[in-house]
């Protein structure tokens, strides 16, 4: 090997080094990670429970428990599937939206509305240790 290859090769394995290092370190966590995670997540959820409950601020006195007691009968675990009234595949933050447009006459949220995120933690977190099952209805 030539000088020149050889300071190329070193450059590359320690490229790779620091690379796999890299890796290896985003999996480093602890317990007070996981307690810090589990605490914002539940802060999330119960947002999302006052959210589900107190609807969304409007005029209208609609919620979305009024439909769905607890979250139950949403079944977050079956989406992506086919909902009949948005007439196509959806994820679950398109039917939630229906709902906000429809019975609580309300405007619709995006996606990354941390609303609707909250939301959908409440749902999710209502429904926790069910199988999942896109598609089904």
């Amino acid at each position: 090997m030539t000088g020149t290859n050889i300071t190329t090769a070193r450059l590359l394995l320690a490229g790779a080094a620091l690379f796999f290092s890299t890796l290896l370190q985003a999996d480093d966590f602890n317990q007070a990670d996981l307690d810090r995670w589990q605490a914002e997540y539940m802060s999330v959820v119960a947002e999302g429970e006052r959210v589900f409950h107190g609807g969304l601020g409007n005029d209208n006195t609609v919620s979305c428990d009024q439909c769905h007691p607890n979250a139950s009968n949403t079944h977050p675990e079956t989406y992506p599937k086919f909902q009949q009234q948005l007439g196509k595949v959806s994820e679950l933050w398109e039917m939630i939206n229906w709902c906000i447009m429809n019975p609580l006459e309300a405007d619709p949220l995006a996606a990354d509305d941390p609303r609707m995120i909250a939301i959908q933690a409440y749902i999710n977190h209502e429904r926790r240790g069910v199988k999942l099952a896109p598609g089904k209805h």
